[in-house]
C-alpha cells in the first residue's frame, strides 16, 4: 500500500498507554496524532481526561484535543467531518495520521460511515425523554430491549443518552439503530486503515489505573473540578460522566475523604474498561491486538514504507 493513503487506528482500554504508542509510531514514521477520544475535545479538563500535556502537543502536531467548551455538546457527527478534513490534510502535507482513542463509536464512523437517520421531530423524541423520566433508567432499558433486542449488550445499560436514541430511532423509523449503522458507507477504503489494539491483561492493567488515579490527584484534578463546579454545567450534557467530577465534588463537599474519593475513581475506571474491553471483543475483532510490553520492539520494526506495519 502507498505510504500516504495509509491511516493508523490506535485504541485500547482507558489507562492502557494508548497516547505514548501514537506519540512513539508518529517519531518513527512522520505521522500528526488525531483525538479519537470523546471527553478529550473539552477544553478545560485536560487532567482528568488524560489529555496529552503541552510538551507532548510540541514533539509532534497533534489535531482535536481541547477544542470544545465543556458546556456545549459535542456529537459523533461533528467529530467525523472534521477529522476527515484533517486527515486528508495531514495526508497532502504527505505525512501519515494517527488517531487515538477509546470512544469505539469514533472509529466505527469514521471505518463504516455515519449512520443517517432520517430527522425525528422533537415533539416525538421529547415523548420518549418523558417517558425515560417517567419509568425510570433500570424500566427503561428493558423496554428498549423489548422493542429493540438488537441494542442488547451495544453499550452501558446505565446510559441514558444512548439509550433514550436507541428507542426513539426504533419507535419512529421502525428499524434498529444497529440496522441503521449497516446502511452507512465510509469516506475511506477498508484497506487504508492499520487497526492497532493495545490488548492489556486485566490484573496489569488494574495497577496502571491505580497509578493513573495518584498522578491525577497528584497533577491537580482536585482543582480541576472546583473550576468545574463554578462554570455550573447543565447535568444532562454528557461532560458531566467523566470520571473523577462526580468523586472529587463529594470530597469537596465533605461527605469522602480524598482516599475514598480515589478508590472510587480507580473503581469506576476500571469499569469503564471493562465496557471498553467488551466493545472491543465484539466490534474490535479485525483490529491487530498489541501486547503492552512488545511495543518498543514492534516500534522498532516500523520503517517509512509502513511494508512491516501489515506483518
Amino acid at each position: 500500500m502507498d505510504k500516504q493513503s495509509k491511516i493508523i487506528l490506535i485504541s485500547g482500554p482507558t489507562a492502557s498507554g494508548k497516547s505514548n504508542f501514537a506519540l512513539k509510531i508518529a517519531k518513527k514514521i512522520d505521522g500528526e496524532i488525531i483525538n479519537a477520544d470523546s471527553m478529550q475535545v473539552y477544553k478545560q479538563l485536560r487532567i482528568l481526561t488524560a489529555r496529552p500535556n503541552k510538551k507532548e502537543q510540541k514533539k509532534i502536531q497533534h489535531h482535536l484535543y481541547g477544542i470544545i467548551d465543556l458546556n456545549k455538546k459535542f456529537s459523533t457527527g461533528q467529530w467525523l467531518k472534521i477529522t476527515i478534513k484533517k486527515i486528508k490534510n495531514i495526508q497532502k502535507r504527505k505525512k501519515i495520521p494517527i488517531l487515538v482513542g477509546g470512544t469505539g463509536l469514533y472509529f466505527q464512523s469514521l471505518i463504516k460511515g455515519l449512520v443517517e437517520i432520517p430527522k425525528i421531530p422533537l415533539k416525538f423524541r421529547n415523548k420518549i425523554r418523558s417517558m425515560q423520566k417517567k419509568e425510570g433508567q433500570k424500566k427503561f432499558y428493558k423496554k428498549l430491549l423489548k422493542v429493540d433486542p438488537m441494542s442488547k449488550d451495544k453499550f452501558d445499560p446505565n446510559d441514558t443518552q444512548r439509550t433514550i436514541r436507541a428507542f426513539e430511532i426504533k419507535l419512529f423509523t421502525k428499524i434498529s439503530m444497529y440496522e441503521w449503522m449497516n446502511r452507512t458507507k465510509s469516506e475511506f477504503k477498508k484497506d487504508t486503515f492499520l487497526k492497532l489494539y493495545i490488548d492489556f491483561k486485566r490484573e496489569d492493567l488494574i495497577k496502571k489505573i491505580s497509578l493513573r488515579s495518584i498522578k491525577m490527584m497528584n497533577e491537580g484534578a482536585v482543582k480541576e473540578v472546583k473550576n468545574f463546579i463554578k462554570l455550573k454545567i447543565k447535568k444532562d450534557l454528557s461532560v458531566n460522566k467523566i470520571i473523577g467530577i462526580d468523586e472529587l465534588t463529594q470530597f469537596l463537599n465533605k461527605k469522602i475523604n480524598l482516599d475514598q474519593a480515589h478508590e472510587l475513581i480507580s473503581i469506576k475506571t476500571r469499569q469503564y474498561a471493562k465496557r471498553q474491553a467488551t466493545w472491543a471483543r465484539s466490534r474490535m475483532t479485525s483490529w491487530k491486538k498489541i501486547n503492552p510490553s512488545k511495543i518498543d520492539n514492534y516500534i522498532k520494526k516500523l520503517n517509512k514504507s509502513l511494508l512491516k506495519l501489515d506483518q
